[in-house]
């Protein structure tokens, strides 16, 4: 089995980037539009939206969660999994029991982190490390075939990320 559709679609997307100041990247601003979701600027967080873009575009029958901007949102998609290539990965940001959190699909890890394939990663789409113990969810879609499992152990390159916002 080759990578998931929804895998390529995110991979085809690395580098889509905000526009600094006062514009909009007409790329994010289309993800939003297509969806049919209230966004006003793509400086207001939008990992959620890369994911939910991804999804629909791959799996368009996939049911997204209900304000799937807010990244813990995403902690109640499809059904639980263990974290494996092309899961949804849920962590939290600035506080385990606050609503703060950030959304994108894992794309391998190391002994104490999950390599993050996701939007808003230092306002574009990239890899990022983000700790294990900011982990809140793994979640895999209900219309797609069922996970394989297993790691996919990666060598660490750069630091850890402790913003994506």
């Amino acid at each position: 089995m080759g990578e998931m559709a929804w895998m390529v679609e995110a991979r085809a997307a690395v580098g889509v980037r905000e526009v600094p100041g006062v514009g909009n990247s007409r790329v994010i601003m289309g993800w939003a539009q297509a969806l049919g979701l209230a966004y006003g600027a793509d400086s207001t967080p939008w990992c959620g939206l890369f994911v939910a873009h991804c999804l629909r575009a791959a799996l368009p029958k996939e049911r997204l969660p209900v304000a799937p901007l807010v990244a813990r949102r995403w902690s109640g998609f499809g059904v639980a999994c263990d974290p494996q290539p092309g899961a949804v990965l849920v962590f939290w940001r600035g506080s385990r029991k606050g609503w703060s959190g950030h959304v994108g699909f894992y794309a391998g890890e190391d002994e104490d982190a999950f390599l993050v394939l996701g939007g808003n990663q230092g306002d574009r789409v990239s890899l990022a490390w983000l700790g294990k113990e900011r982990l809140v969810a793994a979640r895999w879609p209900v219309t797609a075939p069922a996970p394989l499992g297993g790691a996919v152990q990666v060598v660490r390159r750069g630091a850890l990320s402790v913003n994506e916002a």
